[in-house]
C-alpha cells in the first residue's frame, strides 16, 4: 500500500480554498498551502506560516501604522505570498509575481519552454567551435555557479547534476512509486557535478562534459528568486515586507514598529502545523528543509523528497529537519539542503565555520539542537 502526502494538486486545491475563505474575513487574511496560513490584521495575533515556519506579523498600532497589502498565488509549484507593510502601491505586488514567472521560465527543470530545460535537452545552439558548450543568461549561469559551489562545499553530498535521478522519483504523482533499483543505479551513474563547468568571457558559458549530464536547481532556485524580489522592493523604497515562497521566508527589515518577527518552526509530522519552537529575527532569511514536507509511504517505509546523490534513494540520517538563518535566501536555501544531506554532526560543524549563518536542527527524537552562538 502506498500513501502520499502533500501532492502539488492537493496544495493547489487547499490554497485555492483558503484564499477564497480569506476574502470573507473582515480583519484578516488566510492562505494555505504546505500549511501556509496568514493573518495580517494590525491589532490581532497575526500569523504567517509556511511549510516549516510561522511568522508573527502583528504590528503595534500607532498614528503612522497602515494596513499592509498582500497577495498570494500559485507560483514555482507552491504558494507564494508577498506582504508589504509600508506601501499601498499594489503594482509592487504584481511585479513581484511577475518576477516569479520570469525566473520560472529560466530555472524550471520540467517546463519545455524554460532555459534550463533547453540546456538539459541540448536544444540551445552550441558556442562556435564546440559541441557541448552553451551560452546562457546571466541569471542561469550565476545560479549554476552557485550550485557548483555548494556541491563542492558538501563534497558531493549536494549535487546539481542530480536531474537524471530526480526525474525518476515523481513525488507529485497521485500514486507515486519507488523506481526500480536498476533504473536508480543507471541514473546515479550520470549524476556528477564535475561534468559541469562555467566559463567564457562573460562567465555565462556552460559546458556539459557528457551527453547525459543534466542540471537540477530546485534546491536553490526559490532562494535566488526571493533575493531578487527583495532587491526589487528595496529599489522601490520598501523597507518592511515579508517574502514567502512556499515556506522559504525572507524578511525585508523589521516590523514597522522596529520589533523583530516571531517565527515558529514547524513540529515535524505535526498534524496541524503547530510550531515546536520559535525564534525572533528581522531582515533575515529563514529556510527549513524537512523530510515531512513531501513524502509517500510504501510497504511501511517513508520515502521523502530529499534524494541522496550518493545512493539514489531518499537520504537517511538522524535528522527530521534543519533550519538556516542568514542574510541571503539563496544561501539559506542551499545550506538547508546541504546540511540535511551531510547529517547533523557534519552540518553542525560546517555552520560553526561559516560567518553570519545560524542553524537549528531537529533530530528524529524530536530534540532541538542549536549551533554555537545561535542568533547572537
Amino acid at each position: 500500500m502506498t500513501l502520499y502526502h502533500i501532492s502539488i494538486k492537493k496544495i493547489i486545491k487547499r490554497c485555492t480554498f483558503s484564499i477564497f475563505a480569506a476574502s470573507l474575513l473582515l480583519s484578516s487574511a488566510a492562505f494555505s498551502g504546505c500549511s501556509l496560513k496568514a493573518n495580517t490584521a494590525e491589532n490581532s495575533d497575526a500569523v504567517l506560516s509556511g511549510c516549516s515556519s510561522k511568522v508573527n506579523t502583528t504590528q503595534t498600532a500607532d498614528s503612522e501604522s497602515q494596513e499592509p497589502i498582500s497577495t498570494t498565488a500559485i507560483k514555482l509549484n507552491t504558494a507564494v505570498t508577498i506582504t508589504i507593510y509600508d506601501s499601498q502601491n499594489k503594482n509592487l505586488l504584481t511585479e513581484c509575481m511577475n518576477l516569479c514567472d520570469k525566473y520560472e521560465k529560466i530555472f524550471s527543470r520540467t517546463a519545455s519552454d524554460s532555459e534550463l530545460y533547453k540546456l538539459n535537452h541540448r536544444q540551445l545552439t552550441p558556442v562556435d567551435g564546440t559541441d557541448n558548450t552553451y551560452q546562457v543568461s546571466d541569471s542561469l549561469a550565476e545560479l549554476i555557479q552557485k550550485g557548483l559551489y555548494y556541491s563542492d562545499l558538501s563534497d558531493g553530498a549536494f549535487d546539481i547534476a542530480i536531474e537524471p535521478l530526480t526525474s525518476l522519483w515523481d513525488f507529485t504523482a497521485e500514486d507515486p512509486q519507488v523506481p526500480e533499483d536498476s533504473l536508480i543505479q543507471n541514473a546515479l551513474s550520470k549524476c556528477d557535478y564535475h561534468n559541469i563547468s562555467v566559463g567564457g568571457k562573460d562567465n555565462n558559458e556552460i559546458t556539459l562534459k557528457t551527453d547525459d549530464t543534466a542540471i537540477e536547481l530546485g534546491a536553490i532556485a526559490k532562494g535566488y528568486i526571493a533575493d531578487r524580489i527583495k532587491d526589487y522592493l528595496k529599489k522601490n523604497g520598501v523597507k518592511h515586507a515579508v517574502i514567502d515562497l512556499g515556506g522559504n521566508i525572507l524578511l525585508l527589515g523589521s516590523k514597522t514598529d522596529g520589533s523583530k518577527y516571531n517565527i515558529g518552526i514547524q513540529k515535524p509530522f505535526g498534524e496541524t502545523g503547530e510550531p515546536i519552537t520559535s525564534i525572533k529575527v528581522a531582515n533575515k532569511s529563514v529556510v527549513t528543509t524537512g523530510i515531512y514536507q513531501r513524502y509517500f509511504e510504501a510497504d511501511g517505509k517513508i520515502y521523502h523528497h530529499i534524494l541522496d546523490p550518493r545512493t539514489g534513494y531518499p537520504c537517511e540520517n538522524t535528522l527530521y529537519s534543519d533550519t538556516i538563518i542568514t542574510d541571503s535566501s539563496l544561501t539559506a536555501d542551499a545550506l538547508s539542503t546541504v546540511c540535511y544531506l551531510m547529517g547533523y554532526e557534519a552540518a553542525n560543524d560546517l555552520i560553526d565555520q561559516l560567518e553570519n549563518v545560524d542553524a537549528l536542527f531537529i533530530t528524529n527524537d524530536n530534540e532541538i539542537h542549536y549551533t554555537k552562538n545561535f542568533l547572537r
